[in-house]
């Protein structure tokens, strides 16, 4: 059974590292053109076909990721 997933960031804590981007083996994150509070371009999640595996989550030295998984 195929497993979905959806990732909410918290752009404030996110400081640009581009780990999570780096790791994400879906393409589902991409830099914002917005600039958060702390003057950086945060994370965003962009793609529906995020598969919930929570590498990006694990990655993020801010703890600014939350992964949600459904069947």
């Amino acid at each position: 059974m195929a497993m979905n997933g959806t990732i909410t960031i918290d752009k404030t804590l996110c400081k640009a590292c581009e780990l999570c981007i780096s790791v994400c083996p879906e393409g589902a994150i991409q830099l914002s053109d917005e600039i958060n509070p702390k003057g950086y371009h945060p994370a965003e999640f962009i793609k529906e076909r995020c598969k919930g595996c929570s590498l990006c989550a694990l990655m993020c030295p801010e703890v600014a990721i939350e992964v949600f998984r459904e069947r």
